[in-house]
């Protein structure tokens, strides 16, 4: 695919575009929110792959053989010009360390490569339609088919009015606790400094409700900077990340942000400011903030040349529709010869949802959760151009097609430190889903 090429079109809303295609195996829709600028609808991959726990093939080398040798983006273009998207369940950090993991029903990665796109530029509020192809002409070709899917018509669906879940059940309360205070029983022992232990909200798609609508209630009630629809055959992904991985630009540089420390949104705009200026002061935030921050360092430090990893900004306080969190920024350059697979295998999964040490933290989660399938792994784009984006699968649903309908696996989880207190931990883990849950519930 070394050639490519854009065809300009008038603004249309990503969600909408996505519409007619939403039942289709690997359609996908990246759709920022906030201040982003881009969002991607993608549709009939050339190549797809899954591997599982059982496949012997190693997958960070299977996905730098998708992507394929490096080819030139277009300087007009977005930042994704064609490649692969991925999801990397969390269970694909037991190919990284070897920890004897149990699996979901989930493939450890999931890839799918896409030679044309539509770009949506939410700030010159146009769209571009990406083709690459061999020669000239087979990019102009893609390009123009990919134009084409903004005239599919959508067929005619009467949108749910009541819940799309009736049945939307949380995990023990009693048993939650337990395992923050086991947790905060092995920090004080000395065995690890931090962990992330998640609750699972679990229940079924009422009758004649598919994953598009909650995706497209999500967009309309809580807008997420990584919010995400992906349909795979047999299941669907349906994401409304606040939090960004990893990302790579062409040249090389990395950029990470971690999230850690929350608060709930205010009732009003004097309690709204107090929580937030609250979680700002907070000593026990920012430690478990600058923790992952260092987590991080290391992990980027493996693939880049010392001296580059820098942390620029520290402790930002980012609101979004039902919480505030505290966001710190880490920046890096790749080390020549590197690229997005050596990038991924030194840092995953995310060390904002592992804790510290991570290895260690690994260990400690499994012996409290159940496996965790897409949520706390990562949903990403590998440009053919060699840039890089992904968010961590937070305020993600995974959804599995059977015999009965569409069953549904929601996760919330908290950073535990030494002084966490178990409740105060529980209470933060339903402020974190409290979006998912009225989207689904009410």
């Amino acid at each position: 695919m070394r050639h490519v090429a854009l065809i300009t079109a008038p603004w249309r809303e990503p969600v909408w575009a996505l519409a007619p295609f939403r039942d289709e195996p690997y359609a996908c829709a990246l759709v920022t929110g906030g201040a982003g600028r881009w969002s991607y609808l993608l549709r009939a991959p050339d190549a797809t792959m899954s591997l599982s726990e059982k496949d012997p093939a190693d997958p960070f080398a299977a996905l730098a053989a998708l992507v394929g040798a490096r080819q030139p983006s277009h300087p007009e273009g977005p930042p994704f010009q064609g490649g692969v998207v991925g999801l990397a369940a969390y269970e694909l950090g037991d190919r990284v360390e070897d920890l004897g993991l149990a699996r979901t029903d989930w493939p450890d990665l999931t890839l799918a490569r896409y030679p044309a796109l539509l770009g949506f530029d939410h700030h010159a509020r146009q769209v571009l339609a990406v083709g690459r192809g061999e020669t000239e002409g087979d990019a102009e070709v893609r390009a123009a088919e990919a134009l084409t899917w903004l005239e599919a018509p959508a067929p005619p669906r009467a949108e749910p009015v009541g819940p799309l879940c009736l049945d939307l059940i949380a995990s023990d309360a009693a048993v939650y606790e337990a395992a923050v205070a086991q947790v905060v029983e092995r920090i004080l022992s000395g065995e690890i400094f931090q962990a992330n232990i998640a609750r699972s909200w679990t229940g079924r798609l009422a009758g004649g409700v598919d994953p598009f609508y909650l995706f497209l209630r999500l967009r309309e009630q809580s807008p997420a900077p990584f919010s995400a629809y992906w349909r795979l055959p047999g299941r669907a992904l349906v994401s409304n990340s606040p939090e960004r991985f990893l990302k790579l630009d062409s040249s090389g540089a990395i950029q990470t942000q971690p999230i850690k420390g929350t608060r709930p949104r205010g009732r009003d705009a004097a309690e709204d400011r107090a929580l937030a200026a609250a979680l700002l002061a907070s000593d026990k935030d920012r430690a478990e903030n600058l923790m992952i921050v260092d987590l991080m360092r290391n992990d980027l430090a493996r693939v880049s040349p010392a001296g580059s990893v820098r942390a620029p900004e520290l402790f930002k306080v980012e609101s979004f529709a039902n919480v505030h969190h505290l966001v710190s920024t880490v920046t890096a350059q790749l080390a020549p010869g590197r690229g997005v697979a050596d990038l991924l295998r030194a840092s995953f999964p995310p060390g904002s949802i592992t804790g510290a040490p991570k290895v260690q933290a690994m260990k400690v989660i499994a012996l409290l959760e159940p496996p965790r399938g897409p949520y706390c792994g990562s949903l990403f784009w590998a440009g053919v151009d060699g840039a890089f984006d992904s968010s961590v699968l937070i305020r993600t649903v995974g959804l599995v097609q059977d015999g009965e309908g569409w069953r549904l696996e929601a996760r919330a989880g908290a950073g535990i430190v030494a002084d966490s207190d178990p409740h105060g931990e529980r209470l933060e883990t339903e402020a974190k889903i409290a979006a998912l849950q009225k989207a689904l519930t009410q």
